[in-house]
C-alpha cells in the first residue's frame, strides 16, 4: 500500500526525491515491439525542464533521461521499462533555516504526521521535481496511443487573468514561455508575474487539456469511468486543487436542453452538435475530443513570511528562500498532458483486453 504506482495494464511506478541523487520510474505493461529510444522521450522532458525563462525556478536541471531496461534492438520487449533522471543542481543548504518548522501550504506537516519523518530539502518526495518522470512515462504512453491520438494542453489563466478564447491559436502555445494559446495575453502575464515575484509571493493557474482521436467506447461505467480516472490522475499532480471535465462546474448553471449534446445523423454517422460533456458520457468516450481542466494553487514556497509552528510546537514565521516557481502552473502543462496520456493508454489496453475484436 505504498501508493507510488498508478494505472492497471499500463502501470507507472515512480521513485526518488527532489534532493536525492536521482529520480526515476518503471513503466510496466507497455506492449512489445514499439520503437523506443531516449530521443522519443527527451523532447517532452525539455518542455517541462526548469530554468527556461525568468518565470520558472532557476534550478538548472538538464533532465536527461536514460532507459535502463525493457528494450532490445530499439524496440520494447513487453517487460518493465525502467528510466532514470539524475539530479545535478540541488541546493540543500537553502532549506537549512526551515528544517525545524513546517511550511504553510506544503506537505511538511502532513508527511510528518503520517510517517513520523520528513525530508525538508525541496519537499523530498512531495516535490514537483517528481513530475519529470511522469512526463517520461507519458512519452511512452503517447507511443502506445499512436499518432492518431493527439494530447495537448495550454495555460488558460494565471491568477485572475484569463485568456480571450476568441483568440485561441494552438500554434502560439509553443511560441511563448507560458504555453499560452492567446498571444495577446502574454505581455499581461509577464507583468503580473514580475509583480508577484517582486513582492515575494506566488500565483495560481488553470490548465486546459484537449485530446483528439480517442475512439468511442473507451472507459467503463461505474467503477472504471474514464472521466473519474482522468480526474484522479490530474488531482494527483502536485498543487492541483480542482478538476473539470467538459463544462465542469459551469454545467450546474445550464438548463437540461442547454447542457445536452444534441445528436443527429450525418453521412451515415452519428455526430454531436456540441461537446458540453467533454467527450465522455457515462464514463465512456463518445469519440469527440476529450476536454479537461485543472486548477493549480499558488506556489507554497514564497519569500513573504507566513505564520507557522516549529517541530517543537513553538510559533514561528516561515519565509522560503532559494529557487522557486512564482507560478508552478506553467510547468504543469506538460505534466497534465502526460498524466492524461497515461490514463488513456491504460484504458485503451483495458478496452482491447475486454473487446479484442
Amino acid at each position: 500500500m505504498s501508493h507510488n504506482s498508478f494505472g492497471h495494464l499500463f502501470r507507472v511506478t515512480s521513485w526518488g526525491e527532489s534532493h536525492g541523487p536521482a529520480i526515476g520510474c518503471v513503466v510496466d505493461g507497455c506492449p512489445p515491439r514499439i520503437a523506443l529510444s531516449e530521443a522519443d522521450i527527451q523532447p517532452w522532458l525539455d518542455r517541462r525542464r526548469p530554468g527556461q525563462s525568468r518565470f520558472t525556478t532557476q534550478r538548472r536541471e538538464p533532465d536527461q533521461v536514460r532507459i535502463l531496461s525493457g528494450l532490445f534492438e530499439g524496440r520494447t520487449t513487453g517487460t518493465p521499462i525502467s528510466m532514470i533522471i539524475e539530479n545535478v543542481d540541488q541546493r540543500s543548504r537553502d532549506y537549512g533555516a526551515i528544517a525545524d518548522r513546517y511550511r504553510p501550504g506544503h506537505a511538511d506537516l502532513t508527511y510528518e504526521m503520517k510517517y513520523g519523518i520528513r525530508d525538508p530539502r525541496g519537499g523530498g518526495r512531495a516535490s514537483a521535481r517528481e513530475t519529470a518522470v511522469r512526463v517520461a512515462a507519458g512519452a511512452i504512453a503517447r507511443l502506445v496511443l499512436g499518432a492518431a491520438v493527439v494530447v495537448r494542453g495550454a495555460l488558460v489563466q494565471i491568477g485572475p487573468h484569463a485568456i480571450d478564447r476568441a483568440r485561441w491559436d494552438w500554434e502560439q502555445v509553443s511560441q511563448n514561455p507560458f504555453f499560452c494559446p492567446d498571444a495577446g495575453m502574454v505581455p499581461g502575464w509577464e507583468d503580473h508575474l514580475d509583480e508577484v515575484r517582486k513582492r515575494g509571493s506566488s500565483t495560481g493557474a488553470i490548465i486546459e487539456l484537449h485530446t483528439s482521436g480517442v475512439p468511442a467506447g473507451i472507459g467503463a461505467p461505474l467503477y472504471g469511468k474514464l472521466d473519474a480516472e482522468i480526474a484522479a490522475a490530474l488531482m494527483g499532480i502536485n498543487a492541483v486543487k480542482a478538476v473539470e471535465i467538459g463544462d465542469g462546474f459551469a454545467a450546474a448553471a445550464a438548463s437540461g436542453e442547454q447542457n445536452a449534446d444534441a445528436m443527429r445523423m450525418q453521412a451515415g454517422h452519428i455526430v454531436f452538435d456540441t461537446n458540453h460533456a467533454g467527450g465522455i458520457i457515462g464514463g465512456i468516450s463518445t469519440g469527440q475530443p476529450i476536454v479537461a481542466r485543472f486548477a493549480v494553487k499558488p506556489t507554497s514556497s514564497i519569500a513573504t513570511p507566513v505564520a507557522s509552528v516549529t517541530r517543537a510546537g513553538e510559533n514561528a514565521a516561515v519565509a522560503t528562500t532559494g529557487r522557486h516557481d512564482p507560478c508552478v502552473g506553467i510547468r504543469a502543462v506538460p505534466v497534465g498532458e502526460a498524466m492524461l496520456a497515461c490514463v488513456l493508454a491504460d484504458h485503451l489496453l483495458r478496452h482491447r483486453a475486454q473487446n479484442p475484436d
